[in-house]
């Protein structure tokens, strides 16, 4: 029946992460043990303060629809996190608070893009830009990294990507899925090339900025030249581990926060009220609440890179943040493991699900078909179970 739908539709892929998810789900329902490593979610609780500012606000009525751009006083919050923690002078006019952070691009990209305007994904990008872009009009333009670079472009590389048609950069940092994080001076060299190229607007997804073991953090706008054309995407799903609470948000020029209220208005108007009550109090929060939690990730990242290490054929770096590994799988390309047939990343991927019951991802769905995206969001115990399980499956 899908000649009735919508050719928009019927050429929107599916989410690798979430289809996978599900799949791991169904396996799980029908008695196989599964660990699943394939989603981005904390495993851990949101904190206790921030659920008391829920209940506060449900006590105190905060129950009609919100502002469609947010809650005044959680914009004036979210202002001073852009000032405490990134430099930024954003103004409430400046910032859109969306439902989750995935709205925020969407709008983002119905607001910039035209028909045939091409976006700069630095590859591997978070699955979900490429579609955003293409739901558009644009043309995604991915420019590949390798694991020897960190999985990160050089200018070179990005000024060899622009074009006349080239209208936008979309990264993250910290990268889902490499967990690479661009520092100060790597930034600098990249706003050194699009200072060329005035019309460029950048999308600096931060939404894992405080699940960084770097030691510092640089947002783009910051960077002399770029905050005027840059839209900076944050949320507290990652951090505070408040995924389900669905609130993202934006800083970006004023035209273009205009502009992305005007689209929300149409869509789905304000975000949740509770939701954006609680905001207040996980953004006006002091990072340092964070440090058990980002301590917790760097000891699983520690355990799950050495334990990769240990696998023939398996090429893995050290990420600096977020809570993924991105190993490099190809050696095993071509290959037959008990009767199967390696040709890619998918077909890896799926080995490893059938034979080790273990869910990964794989990294075509991220614009690097060489790699598998694991997430190390579960246990110690559960994280050594699994790489014990696919050492065995590819001895």
């Amino acid at each position: 029946m899908n000649h009735l739908l919508s050719d928009r539709i019927n050429q929107l892929s599916t989410s690798q992460t979430l289809a996978m998810a599900a799949l791991a789900r169904e396996l799980k329902s029908q008695g196989k043990d599964i660990i699943s490593l394939s989603l981005g979610e904390p495993d851990f609780n949101t904190p206790d303060f921030i659920k008391e500012a829920a209940k506060k606000a449900i006590d105190e009525n905060y129950s009609t629809y919100s502002p469609v751009d947010g809650y005044a006083d959680l914009k004036e919050a979210i202002c001073r996190k852009f000032k405490r923690d990134n430099d930024l002078d954003y103004k409430p006019a400046n910032v859109v608070v969306s439902t989750g952070a995935k709205q925020s691009l969407y709008n983002i990209a119905q607001c910039m893009i035209n028909d045939g305007d091409e976006v700069i994904l630095p590859a591997p990008y978070w699955v979900s830009y490429f579609e955003i872009v293409k739901m558009a009009g644009g043309i995604p333009v991915e420019v590949p990294t390798t694991i020897e670079s960190d999985f990160k472009i050089t200018p070179e590389q990005l000024e060899k990507a622009i074009t006349p048609k080239t209208k936008m950069v979309w990264y993250s940092c910290p990268c889902n899925p490499s967990g690479s994080v661009y520092n100060r001076e790597e930034l600098t060299a990249l706003a050194k090339v699009l200072e060329k190229y005035p019309n460029i607007f950048v999308v600096s997804d931060e939404i894992y900025e405080h699940i960084n073991f770097s030691g510092t953090f640089c947002s783009i706008a910051s960077i002399p030249g770029m905050f005027e054309r840059t839209i900076t995407v944050n949320g507290v799903a990652k951090a505070f581990a408040m995924t389900g609470w669905r609130i993202g948000y934006i800083g970006a020029p004023e035209f273009i926060a205009k502009a992305c209220t005007k689209m929300q208005g149409q869509v789905t108007s304000g975000a949740n009220s509770i939701a954006q009550r609680a905001t207040i109090a996980a953004v006006d929060a002091d990072p340092k609440v964070l440090n058990e939690m980002v301590a917790a990730f760097k000891s699983r990242r520690d355990l799950v890179v050495g334990l990769i290490q240990e696998i023939p054929g398996l090429k893995i770096n050290s990420p600096e943040g977020a809570f993924y590994v991105f190993p490099d799988v190809s050696e095993y390309f071509g290959k037959t493991l008990k009767g199967t047939e390696i040709k890619d990343a998918n077909d890896f991927a799926m080995y490893l699900l059938s034979e080790a019951n273990v869910a990964t991802v794989t990294g075509e769905a991220f614009g690097n078909p060489n790699c598998i995206r694991f997430s190390y969001a579960t246990s110690e115990e559960q994280l050594t179970e699994a790489l014990r399980r696919i050492k065995k499956a590819l001895a």
